[in-house]
């Protein structure tokens, strides 16, 4: 279990963490969220004593990570997808982090085999790809077989085959029962990988909890409607309030600010045929994206020049 309690870090006049508390439960695949700026990466360096806090704490199974005799046998991290000596092969990189802690050369044939770099481990690291250095990296967290994992960003630079093995793999290390943390800008992804979110906005907390919590805490609702006569239908909603959207598929309708018993009645009294009538909620994203609106620290304008 990771616990961040009334965590601060300034630099400068800019405070980045602005007395945050969360807590990371093990068992579950946690997506820490929020936008650009909103000092996620910065926490996650103060849990593993990168940075320093200017008041609170964040603890690892209740330690401090300096606190721990061998880190790497109880904490693995991936911050940075190309943190590695350039000279050094994909083995020796892990050879030397293993060494560190105290774990057996023997380890690194594992781990090297089980990111799917083993037809690699003599190559030097200053010729592989970023989605390369993932695959490294996050043979490095794993290491020592840790309990507790952070992964920032771990998917950048994938395919969709890497994405899909990552997000396996995390939910394969939760089910065992260990803490895994993951910060992550992509929402369909995290979407289909968290359980729990905590999210965090200009170094604040906003929401913590499950993910269909999250989700259900939004005001986005919509219902998507499909019938032979949408233009005429379009038309008698929009006149009574609704926001009207045109499906992707120009197939149906997008209906907001209306419930389907009200469309329902509207339909009926105009002798109007719906063949799809399905009340919708928010996305995660669609969620995110509300509920996050006040922390965008760089919101770029709709408007377009003439």
């Amino acid at each position: 279990m990771i616990e961040v309690h009334n965590l601060t870090k300034r630099y400068g006049t800019t405070i980045a963490v602005d007395d945050l508390s969360f807590t990371v439960p093990a068992g579950r695949v946690t997506g820490f969220l929020g936008p650009n700026g909103a000092g996620k990466s910065t926490t996650m360096r103060m849990i593993l004593g990168l940075d320093s806090p200017a008041s609170g704490s964040a603890t690892v199974a209740g330690r401090n990570y300096h606190d721990l005799p061998a880190p790497l046998y109880e904490v693995g991290a991936l911050l940075e997808a190309k943190a590695m000596h350039g000279g050094r092969s994909a083995a020796n990189h892990l050879k030397v982090l293993a060494q560190s802690n105290g774990i057996p050369a023997s380890r690194v044939k594992e781990v090297l085999a089980m990111v799917g770099l083993e037809s690699v481990a003599r190559r030097r690291t200053k010729g592989f790809s970023l989605g390369m250095g993932q695959r490294l990296g996050i043979a490095g967290a794993l290491l020592g077989d840790p309990g507790v994992l952070l992964f920032d960003e771990p998917v950048n630079g994938l395919d969709p085959e890497g994405i899909l093995w990552v997000r396996t793999m995390m939910k394969s290390l939760a089910a065992e029962g260990r803490t895994v943390l993951v910060s992550s800008h992509l929402m369909n992804e995290m979407a289909v990988t968290a359980d729990y979110l905590v999210v965090i906005g200009r170094g604040k907390l906003i929401s913590e909890g499950s993910v269909a919590d999250f989700i259900e805490r939004s005001g986005h609702r919509s219902v998507l409607v499909r019938s032979p006569d949408l233009d005429r239908l379009s038309q008698l909603m929009m006149a009574a309030g609704a926001a009207v959207r045109g499906m992707p598929d120009q197939a149906g309708l997008e209906v907001a600010n209306m419930d389907s018993a009200t469309i329902g009645q509207i339909a009926a009294s105009n002798g109007l045929v719906l063949h799809e009538l399905t009340p919708r909620q928010a996305s995660l994203e669609e969620a995110f994206m509300e509920m996050t609106a006040a922390s965008v620290e760089y919101a770029a304008s709709t408007a377009r020049s003439q």
